[in-house]
């Protein structure tokens, strides 16, 4: 498991292109038959990718969380963007289908991924924050979630959110999930762009053909920056960053946030006109 500190954004400021990357991108995300994940300072998140191909992949304990089992004192948040597979959860087992989610609360001791067809595999995407209450495991499919259409052509971020985990659909501690899908012709995620400095936020791009980029934006609002990113990687935004992106093409991104404040609007807007 990678460890990744904080970072101030006075420090950002004066980052390398190499600098940022090494600091908040998160590549290499999904490997065949393996468990990948990054621990992060900004709310100890977890970010992590299993793409079992071959076999079962289980979410194993490390020993940087000082617990009996991953989960022991954390919540955890699933979503499927590859083939069919199946998530088991203890003694229950939950066939998950693409853009389907699934969350699993604090206690649950075994957790493990598989495919259901090695030739197209399942690519789970996952997003843990400690949680000091225990919810039920809860599953939620795409055509579950609350959804809303947002954007428009005319400026390029006609879009369809979907929300998951969050005050008023799958129940959490902390933990508040969902995606984002890009019509074709619109590549502008989260603009206008905001901050919320109550709580951190992880960005996961899917759905981004092999030869596109999305240019994703951080930064503090009047001293931006960028970090290009391809298809299956996730990216950090601090509290006091923007999180926002433009793609060479459309695409699709899991949002997830953990912090102080559960409620989903809860941000800080940015005129396009403050941002510098």
């Amino acid at each position: 498991m990678n460890i990744r500190f904080e970072h101030s954004a006075k420090e950002v400021k004066s980052m390398s292109t190499e600098e940022l990357r090494s600091s908040f991108l998160i590549s290499n995300l999904m490997q065949d038959d393996t468990l990948q994940l990054t621990y992060s300072h900004y709310d100890r998140v977890i970010v992590g990718g299993a793409k079992p191909v071959n076999k079962k992949v289980e979410l194993t304990n490390h020993p940087e969380l000082r617990a009996e089992y991953f989960l022991q004192r954390r919540e955890l948040g699933i979503i499927n963007v590859g083939g069919k597979g199946k998530v088991y959860a203890d003694d229950a087992v939950y066939e998950m289908e693409k853009l389907d989610c699934l969350y699993v609360g604090k206690g649950t001791k075994a957790v493990s991924f598989e495919s259901m067809d090695a030739g197209a595999p399942a690519v789970f995407y996952l997003l843990s924050a400690p949680a000091h209450a225990q919810y039920p495991v809860q599953f939620a499919g795409k055509h579950d979630a609350e959804n809303a259409v947002m954007g428009s052509l005319q400026t390029s971020n006609e879009r369809t959110i979907y929300r998951y985990i969050h005050e008023n659909g799958l129940k959490s501690c902390q933990l508040v999930m969902g995606l984002t899908i890009l019509n074709e012709g619109s590549v502008w995620n989260t603009m206008p762009a905001h901050t919320h400095t109550r709580r951190m936020e992880a960005y996961f791009y899917f759905d981004v053909k092999e030869d596109q980029r999305v240019f994703h934006l951080m930064g503090e609002p009047q001293e931006t920056r960028h970090i290009v990113m391809a298809n299956y990687e996730a990216v950090v935004s601090p509290p006091w960053s923007i999180h926002a992106g433009c793609g060479t093409s459309n695409y699709a991104f899991i949002w997830g946030m953990a912090g102080e404040n559960y409620t989903y609007s809860d941000m800080d807007a940015v005129k396009i006109s403050e941002l510098r």
